[in-house]
């Protein structure tokens, strides 16, 4: 068949496979291409392992530090005449690519929040790795069902204690409006709070722990975005806020229970992904600082964030900030950087837009997501949905 992008709303509904694995192959190259990451850290466990940060982390450990891994994420298979979720593509791709190198990859595909795949997880380990020394957890899901009560909350991303009013941008249209966005009820930032705060990944390394599956001196690392002052108000200040502070108490319970070096977040630049698409004014803040970072030379995706973090980051002792996060974020949050955003941001409409911002850019990296816009794909070729190369 041949697949061709569809979009709906903020969500691209079919993805390529050749065009995933290609992505797979290119992020694997700029990491080899920069040779070995000296690391002890060779068993890894990344929880959602199939996209962005945690996709580029697998493929950073693996091909940099000659780690084998265990992923999880939970994805949507492929039928006779439709497209698998992007993640399955960029899973059997990084799986057929880390073992013709010679390392183990497991991929457990289901609902990382569960008891279920917390057990299921937790044998492949000791089946496959005996332990880990390393757990990433870069889950991003709108939705989350306890399993201690069963109760499904939903995320709601929203400002919060008063309104909050700001620019926005129409990523399909090119217009820049106004937008209003009332501030979530209590209700609803404590439902953010238990879907996108740190009770999973406290789950987690208690589950691995009392299984005992996690290595003497382990380190647990979870990302985080903070931004920049100007989508603070719906973002850093709002519902999505209070849900990255849990995530710091989480890391210190973390801490206090395995030693002071056992957990960090990690705090990351802004990348085009899927989720950050539907936030009010963060589209049109990405667009802006594509322009700004490729002008400046400071352009990164996932996969360069990533090998900077275990490149340089993470050997020697950790530059911590007051919060003992790790800062990979310090280029876009730089005086420089952040004194030309704020600039255009005040300049930014619809008409000045395509000499501030990079729209197109933007949009092809929304569609690299998904396995299209990538160069060198011949699109127009038939393609069995169920085979990635």
């Amino acid at each position: 068949m041949i697949i061709e992008p569809k979009i709906r709303g903020f969500i691209c509904t079919t993805a390529h496979p050749t065009g995933c694995a290609t992505n797979v192959q290119r992020q694997i190259d700029h990491v080899t291409i920069k040779g070995a990451i000296p690391s002890d850290r060779k068993r890894v466990l990344v929880l959602g392992c199939s996209t962005g940060y945690g996709l580029a982390s697998r493929i950073v450990t693996t091909f940099g530090s000659d780690a084998d891994t265990v992923g999880v994420s939970f994805e949507r298979e492929p039928g006779e005449a439709k497209p698998a979720s992007a993640g399955w593509y960029n899973n059997r791709a990084f799986e057929n690519r880390a073992r013709a190198a010679g390392r183990k990859a497991i991929t457990i595909e289901g609902d990382a929040f569960s008891d279920a795949v917390k057990a299921e997880t937790i044998e492949a380990i000791k089946a496959n790795l005996g332990q880990v020394d390393l757990v990433v957890y870069s889950l991003a899901s709108p939705v989350r069902t306890d399993p201690k009560d069963g109760i499904t909350y939903r995320s709601a991303i929203k400002p919060y204690g008063s309104q909050v009013t700001s620019k926005t941008l129409n990523t399909g249209t090119g217009e820049v409006s106004e937008i209003t966005v009332e501030p979530a009820t209590e209700e609803e930032a404590a439902a953010t709070v238990k879907v996108m705060g740190g009770e999973d990944w406290e789950l987690w390394i208690a589950a691995l722990a009392e299984a005992g599956v996690l290595a003497d001196n382990f380190l647990t690392l979870n990302y985080t975005y903070l931004g920049s002052e100007l989508t603070w108000p719906i973002y850093h200040k709002g519902t999505l806020g209070k849900a990255k502070a849990d995530l710091d108490r989480a890391a210190a319970a973390i801490r206090d229970t395995h030693g002071n070096h056992a957990a960090h977040v990690v705090a990351l630049k802004a990348v085009v992904t899927q989720a950050s698409s539907a936030i009010p004014v963060v589209p049109l803040y990405g667009t802006l600082l594509i322009k700004v970072e490729d002008e400046m030379g400071l352009g990164e995706g996932p996969i360069q964030q990533i090998d900077r973090l275990f490149r340089d980051k993470l050997q020697g002792g950790l530059d911590l900030d007051d919060e003992h996060r790790i800062r990979v974020d310090d280029w876009e949050l730089s005086e420089a950087m952040q004194a030309e955003l704020t600039r255009r941001w005040a300049e930014l409409t619809t008409e000045t837009l395509p000499a501030l911002a990079d729209l197109p850019k933007y949009r092809e990296e929304f569609l690299k997501l998904f396995g299209f816009s990538v160069g060198g794909v011949d699109y127009s070729k038939d393609v069995d949905p169920r085979v990635v190369e």
